[in-house]
């Protein structure tokens, strides 16, 4: 039988777990719901959070890959509803889909990873925008390039300022380094997350 659509939006509402059934009830019933909602083709975007040194961060998933990363300055509700009105209303908390990208997420803040290897779905992004985000992984791990450069990467030698508007809208910070980019004179300038997160991932990576 079909999982409601409601029940696939907010699995939990309404829902009483009785107290014998131990604090893992809920990831356990919300494991089945994502199985059932995907067996039943209703599942297009599975979404987790997990906690870093940057703070909580939204992993959110489509069958074709990774598709936003969000920090929690960027208030995770509203990333989930502009998921929902720009990919799908079909939106389920599901840790298990995102397993693999939350385990390379943890290694490489332990320092044990210095690439990721995970599918990407860039619909969020576009146009030259799109362009400077399939370069930014050409910028090696523990180095940095300025944004004239990422814009001659692009062959767009004389749109600095549009690479910094790319790298601020990038939907999938950390995974793709758009933290990598800095000014001309070295300062770290702006960043999705803030400039200590920006400070945080260079440190990181320099270590």
């Amino acid at each position: 039988m079909p999982l409601p659509q409601s029940l696939v939006q907010s699995p939990t509402q309404g829902l009483l777990l009785p107290d014998a059934a131990g604090d893992d009830a809920l990831p356990r019933l919300q494991s089945r719901l994502a199985a059932a909602a995907a067996d039943a083709g209703m599942l297009d975007v599975a979404y987790t959070v997990v906690d870093t040194p940057v703070g909580g961060l939204l992993l959110a998933a489509t069958p074709e890959g990774l598709v936003r990363v969000a920090f929690a300055c960027e208030d995770h509700d509203a990333v989930l509803e502009v998921l929902a009105a720009r990919i799908s209303p079909r939106i389920l908390n599901a840790p298990g889909r995102l397993q693999n990208a939350a385990d390379q997420i943890g290694e490489y803040f332990a320092g044990a990873r210095r690439a990721f290897d995970l599918p990407l779905d860039l619909r969020l992004t576009a146009g030259f925008r799109r362009s400077v985000v399939e370069h930014l992984p050409t910028i090696g791990y523990g180095s940095t390039a300025s944004y004239a450069a990422v814009a001659a990467l692009t062959g767009s030698p004389g749109a600095v300022r549009a690479v910094g508007t790319a790298c601020a809208l990038n939907p999938l910070p950390v995974v793709v380094p758009c933290h990598r980019v800095v000014r001309s004179d070295g300062s770290t300038g702006n960043y999705r997350g803030g400039p200590a997160a920006k400070r945080l991932l260079l440190k990181l990576e320099a270590a």
